[in-house]
């Protein structure tokens, strides 16, 4: 099962603010190198990355591919709102594979920092 871990901070305004996300271990619904739910997770994650790279100014920490841990990424400075939409759409995109699929093969959590 793929685990995601969100990191959020809550505002004045009652928004949440997401800052980091870690995403663990494997989908398990097909074999490795076929499996669609392990492939749209990586599609998502990386062009996540490679977004907030080229189209913010917003420093950031990540890794990917690294022993049990598939993808790392924390903001290291404010967070534009730009990044923010950023994550945004990563973590909805990530519910609907979770909505879609099942938490047998992803779950999600929200976890306060």
């Amino acid at each position: 099962m793929i685990q995601t871990t969100v990191f959020k901070k809550s505002t004045d305004s009652g928004n949440d603010l997401y800052c980091g996300i870690v995403i663990k271990g494997h989908a398990g619904y097909a074999e490795e190198g076929e499996d669609i739910i392990c492939a749209a997770v990586s599609a998502l994650a990386i062009n996540f990355y490679n977004s907030v790279e080229t189209f913010t100014d917003d420093g950031f920490e990540g890794i990917a591919g690294q022993e049990d841990v598939q993808f790392d990424f924390r903001f290291t400075s404010d967070i534009s709102p730009e990044s923010q939409l950023l994550m945004n759409s990563l973590v909805l995109g990530l519910q609907n594979i979770e909505n879609d699929y099942g938490k047998s093969y992803i779950n999600i959590r929200f976890k306060e920092v």
